[in-house]
């Protein structure tokens, strides 16, 4: 193989693992809470 068609399956390979290193990472965030006080005090439907 020539040499930069080596350099090219190199860097793909590089590429793929961090794909796959980044896809790994465990990233939980915790549950906002995202209700609101009501102004009219209206039940919620």
């Amino acid at each position: 193989m020539s040499r930069p068609m080596l350099l090219l399956i190199l860097i793909l390979a590089v590429i793929i693992a961090a794909v796959v290193a980044l896809a790994n990472v465990d990233t939980e965030v915790a549950p906002a809470t995202v209700e609101k006080a009501m102004l009219n005090e209206a039940p919620a439907k």
